[in-house]
């Protein structure tokens, strides 16, 4: 079989391999209970004692529990800062762990150095080799496995099975070729690389090295720009030479750290489509970092939403825009974000608020039973927001603010004591000062506590 780009994806169990890419060993990751704490300096520590401030403002991570399965496609999101960069440097072996375990397929990788944990990193720099050209970048980790093996050799008495940085039958030939290598084959290899084909020495490790890269090549579109250097390509080529040289070296494991904030709109569009498409080819567990809330909807099996060094919620697109778990997932999952509006509970199913008042569905009686009469806060989001007729269940606003982007429209619309944000189709007239009626769609309503912010719905 031959990949090519675009395909669908076979199920794992009965899917053949790219040549020279074959499938990697069963690689789900799992993160028990860890922390990450940064020293603080002593001026830190003396204006904390003197403040009396919170101890714990240097833990970046607190109590993260996760657990990915073999193939997954699992999308870490939350605002800056909130630790996501940090938990993706702590599995790459690139930050020291304080305290926990973190698990690649069997192995707990918690004191392995970042070349033996099997894993592949796109930074969002690129962080390309000027110097190299496109293939040689491709190329370079593949050239170093066999030193990076001969660096990390244990005592080994003869009896004992040899050591091996890849738990992947590709990599563990590769890494065989190359130690075992005469001594004189890599310098000759190195320096007839330049010279024209008839005259280069290629060695069996090196053919394997090309055979890999021109295929990652051919997958990812590149194989034209081979013989490029990095400043001879686009924002949007880099990227996929970064990809590429993720991809040859046939990882249990792809950790990508917004690898798209550096394109244009549509170049990250189409490309985000891209990496979509090959992690379905290649069926290899991949762990993404963002903070663009489309993104994560859009690339993941399943999205952990953190905030403050912890995770909120763990679910599929879907089920954290109709069911977040806590008002924070709830607003940092949709866009425009959800307008939150408090109300009084009056079981079994009415919401009371000065300017209007909302019956809920049935299916939410038995939920509202323990906070009758109780402070609450609805959430409704923009597009669950209509024009509507003058009615008590409907609010009473003025437009103070359109935004018209052709495929839909945005309004602003403040009533006495509320400032919503609505979502209509383009097709219905509005204008500033208008005045209008906004109704809610009862069954699309969140109701959070507004001690905790927890949802009502699954509390």
């Amino acid at each position: 079989m031959q990949c090519t780009y675009g395909e669908v994806a076979e199920p794992r169990s009965k899917r053949s391999s790219c040549p020279s890419l074959a499938q990697p060993t069963v690689a789900q990751v799992a993160i028990e209970n860890v922390y990450k704490t940064f020293p603080k300096s002593r001026q830190v520590h003396e204006a904390e004692n003197a403040l009396d401030t919170d101890h714990d403002a240097a833990a970046v991570l607190k109590r993260i529990n996760l657990s990915i399965e073999d193939g997954e496609f699992m999308v870490l999101v939350g605002p800056s800062g909130c630790g996501k960069s940090t938990l993706l440097r702590l599995i790459s072996g690139l930050e020291e762990i304080t305290g926990g375990s973190i698990w690649v397929g069997d192995r707990k990788v918690n004191d392995l150095p970042p070349k033996q944990r099997d894993t592949a990193m796109v930074f969002q720099s690129y962080a390309l080799y000027p110097h190299l050209s496109v293939y040689d970048n491709l190329a370079f980790g593949l050239r170093r496995m066999g030193a990076d093996l001969e660096q990390s050799l244990p005592s080994l008495e003869s009896n004992q099975k040899p050591f091996s940085l890849s738990d992947s039958p590709a990599n563990q030939e590769l890494e065989r070729l190359l130690t075992e290598s005469r001594w004189w084959e890599k310098p000759l290899v190195s320096v007839t690389r330049r010279l024209p084909p008839r005259l280069r020495y290629v060695s069996e490790a090196e053919r394997l090295i090309d055979e890999r890269v021109r295929s990652v090549a051919k997958m990812l579109q590149i194989d034209m720009l081979l013989g490029r250097y990095p400043r001879q390509l686009s924002g949007g080529q880099k990227q996929r030479v970064a990809l590429g040289r993720a991809m040859a070296r046939n990882p249990q494991v792809f950790l990508m750290d917004e690898p798209l904030s550096n394109l244009d709109a549509k170049l990250r569009m189409e490309t985000r489509a891209q990496i979509v498409n090959l992690q379905r080819q290649l069926g290899i567990t991949t762990i993404y970092v963002t903070h663009d809330q489309v993104e994560a909807m859009t690339m993941g099996h399943r999205i952990a939403v953190m905030h403050q060094g912890q995770i909120q919620q763990v679910a599929s697109p879907l089920e954290l825009y109709n069911r977040p778990a806590n008002r924070f997932v709830a607003g940092f999952i949709g866009s425009p974000p959800m307008n939150v509006i408090p109300v009084q509970v009056q079981a079994p199913f009415l919401l009371v608020h000065p300017e209007f008042r909302l019956s809920l569905p049935s299916s939410w009686d038995d939920r509202l039973l323990p906070y009758d009469h109780r402070d609450a806060l609805l959430g409704i989001r923009p597009e669950h927001l209509s024009l509507a007729l003058p009615a008590p269940k409907n609010i009473r606003g003025h437009i103070t603010h359109l935004e018209a982007l052709g495929s839909e429209t945005y309004l602003t619309v403040k009533s006495e004591a509320l400032t919503l944000l609505a979502k209509i189709p383009p097709d219905q007239p509005a204008r500033i000062g208008d005045e209008v009626w906004l109704a809610i769609a009862p069954e699309k309503v969140h109701l959070f506590d507004p001690e905790n912010d927890t949802s009502l719905w699954s509390s």
